[in-house]
Parts: C-alpha cells; structure tokens; sequence
C-alpha cells in the first residue's frame, strides 16, 4: 500500500537542523517525510516536484546550502507564501531559536502549513502570541507541536497534556529543568559530600569547556531558560493559561549571579571575575549540607498557590533531585490527584544535546503525520 508523504520544510540548520536530517533520512521516515525546502539566515532552496536531493550523512548543511542556492538573507515571509502553494501537507519545521521567526508562527498556520519546534520563543513570550497561535490552529485546522521546546527529548508536554486532557487535577509541578544549571549543581553539591570541594567558579569553567553554557555563563545562570519552560508548562494548566501575561518576564525568577559580580561589563570581565562569588556559594553549599541537603535550581509551579518561579532551592540528599540526577540530565515531577505526594509522577533524562532534541521534534513531525496523512 502506498504510504501518502508529507513535505517538510526545514529552517535552521546548527545542531538541532543537522541531527533533524539525519534522522529524516532513515528509510522509514522517507517514506512518510518529502523534503522540499531547507533554509538558514542567508540562504534558501525551495524544490518542490522532486525534493531536495539525499545528503551525505558528513555533509555539512550550511555548506551544502550554500553551495547550491543564492547566498542571500532570508525573505521568511515570501517564503512561507510560495510553501503555502505547494500540493500536500506541509511543515515548517522551525530549528532556529530566533524570535523573529516564532512571531510568524500565526501567519504560518493560517497559510495552511503546519508547524514543529523546539523554538520557546513564541510558547513562551507575550499571552497574545500564544493565544493568536491557538486561534490560528482552530479557524485553519493546521497542526503546531512543541514537545522539544521543554526537556529537548523527554515525553514532558505530552505527559502533562495527557493527565490534563484525561481530568487529573495538577497540583504542583517541580524539575530541574536545565541541563546546564543541572550539571553545575550536580558537581558542586553531590548527594554525598566529598572531601575535595571544587569551588562554584571552578565548575563554571569545567562546564563552559565542555560546551555546556552560552558564551557568556550568565545567560544560563540568568534563570530565564528555565522561566521560559515554566511558561510553556503552565499555558497547558487551564487554571493558569492567562497567569503569565508577559510570558517568562511574569515569572518570578531568582538568578545565580551574586551582587559582587552584578557590575561585570561584559562576558570577559564576568568570567575573569568569577572567583569573587566563590564565598558566596560556598556559604550556601555548607548550609546545606549542614542540614543533610543540597543545592538545586528549579523550576516550581505550585497551582494551589497560584506560584510559578524559577530559584535554588534545598532538597533532602535522598531526595530524587539529589540522588537520581547525573551530568545535565533534566529531572520534573508532577505531583496531581492520581499520583500525590509522595509518590509524584517523575520523567527524567538527557534534556538537552542536539540528538534527543531533534529526536523530539522529528517525533513531533511523525504526530502530524498521523493525524493528517490519511
């Protein structure tokens, strides 16, 4: 029988884009996914009877892009208009993490085309981005999937939609929900204190050599990433869609960069600087384990309360927070009316890293699929 094939339009080609296509070109997904279109910041190609040609798995898609199409910026809205004409089903799937293209998500989904991201942009700005997107999808019937935008890979926003949609009442959600805040703490405040105490700037360093922070640390010691995915979650709690109106900007966020160091200028003098807030960790950390606990940035929303923020918070070192975690593993617990304290539902794992994350959203691409091939 012949398996009707959806056309897939990808933008964005870092990490994320490249690992997205290389797991679109296993043969059952080629069978289901036609790619007509691969775009970046400077260039397009938009081949829509025959598709875009096989790439060598080593290939860099940039490169090849480039190659092959005429090196320019990006006309985002002419392109979506000539997508919107072609025959068939199709995604746009959006791989970047570019503000400017999630404004278009409304404008993609009432042109008719489908939308699968791990872009937070758009799920987690302003209220009215998010509920323009919702009424897109209800007066055009097209499709718009974000599980990767919180935990890259792990079944977070279906699990949560699933106990929502079946009448479980949530009553708080807890995780520590960035990979790289997770592996910082995870190394300076282990479930079992170790003799040799690596200093809070010490790990930093590590983390940013290993590729686990932006360029500049401080925007992952910021707590907006985390903010960001407590938007996105708490849109899908009925009791709090409208309690963020400003999106992450509402959300009461608590940042990791001590006093002494809020005067650094720029992302060099932070960094050269680091060790000035050493003592102000380590107060922190001797606390803890004073009280058999440790340190761990998390993301709360507590719905009885009404309160959603992001902040280092103490947890018991038997805690699954504590003991359950390994390098930027992602941890959330849903604690609801079928599963109560203290006994949550948990899902954990890698939660960042461009394979588990293109994995998400290839898998979001295979619900389209589902509901709009047949």
């Amino acid at each position: 029988m012949h398996t009707p094939q959806i056309n897939i339009a990808l933008v964005g080609l870092g990490g994320v884009g490249t690992s997205t296509l290389q797991i679109l070109q296993s043969p059952s997904l080629a069978s289901k996914f036609h790619l007509i279109a691969l775009a970046n910041s400077s260039s397009s190609l938009l081949i829509a009877n025959h598709g875009i040609p096989t790439l060598p798995s080593s290939a860099n898609p940039s490169r090849w892009l480039n190659e092959h199409a005429q090196a320019q910026p990006l006309d985002l809205p002419a392109f979506l208009t000539r997508l919107s004409l072609i025959k068939g089903e199709t995604i746009l799937v959006d791989n970047t993490s570019d503000e400017k293209v999630a404004a278009l998500y409304p404008t993609m989904l009432r042109l008719g085309l489908h939308v699968v991201t791990p872009n937070k942009k758009a799920w987690s700005g302003d209220l009215s981005l998010w509920e323009d997107i919702k009424k897109a999808v209800e007066e055009k019937g097209s499709l718009c999937y974000g599980e990767s935008t919180v935990g890259a890979g792990l079944p977070i926003l279906t699990t949560l939609k699933d106990l929502v949609e079946t009448g479980d009442e949530i009553v708080k959600i807890e995780g520590v929900l960035s990979g790289t805040l997770s592996y910082i703490f995870n190394n300076y405040s282990p479930s079992t204190p170790v003799a040799s105490k690596p200093t809070f700037s010490s790990i930093i360093h590590t983390a940013k050599s290993l590729g686990y922070t932006e360029p500049d640390p401080r925007d992952d010691l910021s707590g907006v990433d985390v903010a960001r995915k407590l938007t996105i979650l708490s849109r899908q709690i009925p009791s709090l869609a409208t309690a963020l109106p400003q999106g992450f900007a509402s959300v009461s966020i608590s940042s990791l960069v001590p006093k002494v160091l809020e005067d650094a200028s720029t992302a060099q003098d932070y960094l050269s600087r680091l060790a000035e807030g050493d003592e102000h960790f380590a107060a922190l950390r001797e606390q803890a384990e004073s009280n058999g606990k440790v340190l761990r940035y998390v993301g709360v929303i507590d719905v009885l309360k009404g309160e959603i923020k992001a902040a280092l918070e103490l947890y018991p070192s038997t805690h699954p927070f504590a003991t359950s975690l390994s390098g930027s593993d992602n941890i959330i617990s849903f604690t609801t009316k079928r599963y109560p304290s203290p006994r949550p539902l948990l899902v954990q794992g890698a939660g960042a890293g461009g394979e588990v994350t293109a994995m998400g959203v290839v898998a979001d691409c295979l619900r389209v699929w589902e509901r709009k091939s047949r």
